[in-house]
């Protein structure tokens, strides 16, 4: 990575850093919830497969952080969002030669920061994951960019075990208090960003509008899987805080369950999904120990988004709900398909839920009405 990169990038996220750390303002709501405005749908911004981090030791790679922050603001300066999801893979840890990955985890939150957004996020199977050595460092001209010295002086800058999960989440909710994201119950250990939200009528901050369940779909460090234990905290939860499944519900997670596979959309596409890419095949998540038969099971989930295959944006019906993919948003990470989000709209009375996907371009597509 040459010395001008390197300047770039970090002189850029020192400023977005100290500008944001400035507009932050606390939560207002004594429960902690998220509320609805008067008179206005709640709208939620996805954030997918940012990527940060990746090929951190080419001129590429910092090129690209820097464009998926561009891409960002142009997303939210477009939409104006009232809450943003980082719907995992913000970073590729096996990129990330020491244990740093906070440093980029910060950067990918920066632009939603600066404009005093609140978000929470979930994590990806690239969020923690190994570090993986570059074959070329060991070519005739490979030279790896960090050196370990003799003496005692740099212990830390040796350590390339990378940055842990609990690291990850503890680093974001200390440090930022716009940040929703919570670490979960120790009991699901190794999964982490287990949590539900609830979203607030605009009249009574104690009647919910909608509750919003975020599950770590593992990858990275251990399996990509939703363990029986995940299954079992999500049955107990519902029904604690929505038991008569009034309420409705949305479920966020990273990698695609093995039902996203078999609905996966072939012939009929057209006529029952609706989506601007099928690109790809459905990378599932290595295992089912029963999350999806629980949510078929409930009434009040209405849909469940996911991220991890960056071709795919589609949405299609399953059973009472929808299956849905968010949009890549960020230039890292493989494939060359055009930057976007998803965006999800939340509309009080009369209550609905819809959904589209919005390009940096400025372009709108892929709109669908997911509960009425």
């Amino acid at each position: 990575m040459s010395i001008r990169w390197t300047l770039i990038s970090l002189s850029f996220i020192l400023s977005v850093r100290s500008s944001a750390v400035e507009t932050v303002p606390k939560r207002t709501t004594p429960e902690d919830n998220l509320r609805i405005r008067r008179g206005a749908p709640f709208r939620i911004a996805l954030f997918a497969d940012l990527h940060f981090g990746e090929d951190a030791w080419t001129e590429w790679g910092p090129r690209q952080d820097l464009n998926s922050v561009k891409a960002m603001s142009t997303l939210l300066d477009q939409e104006h969002p009232d809450f943003v999801i980082y719907l995992g893979d913000v970073v590729t840890a096996n990129n990330i030669m020491i244990k740093y990955a906070s440093f980029y985890w910060d950067q990918a939150l920066s632009p939603t920061r600066a404009r005093s957004i609140p978000w929470s996020s979930i994590f990806g199977n690239h969020d923690d994951a190994p570090f993986e050595w570059p074959i070329e460092w060991f070519s005739d001209i490979g030279i790896p960019h960090i050196h370990c010295p003799d003496s005692n002086s740099g212990a830390e800058k040796c350590n390339f075990g990378g940055t842990t999960r609990l690291e990850l989440m503890k680093n974001e909710t200390e440090q930022n208090t716009l940040s929703y994201s919570k670490s979960g119950p120790q009991d699901l250990w190794p999964s982490v960003s287990n949590y539900v939200l609830k979203l607030s009528s605009s009249n009574d901050s104690q009647e919910a509008v909608a509750y919003m369940y975020f599950f770590d779909s593992g990858g990275g460090s251990y399996p990509k899987v939703i363990s029986n234990a995940q299954v079992k905290w999500f049955e107990n939860k519902s029904k604690e805080v929505n038991p008569n499944s009034r309420v409705p519900e949305i479920i966020f997670w990273h990698v695609p369950s093995k039902t996203y596979k078999e609905i996966a959309p072939k012939s009929d596409l057209s006529e029952h999904c609706v989506g601007s890419i099928f690109s790809e095949d459905v990378a599932d998540q290595e295992a089912e120990t029963g999350i999806m038969k629980v949510i078929e099971e409930r009434p009040s989930v209405k849909a469940v988004f996911v991220g991890h295959n960056h071709g795919l944006d589609w949405c299609c019906p399953y059973m009472k709900l929808w299956l849905c993919f968010a949009r890549h948003t960020g230039y890292g990470g493989y494939g060359n398909w055009s930057k976007g989000a998803r965006i999800i709209e939340i509309n009080e009375k009369p209550f609905s839920i819809k959904s589209w996907i919005r390009m940096e371009d400025g372009n709108l597509h892929s709109e669908v009405l997911l509960s009425s």
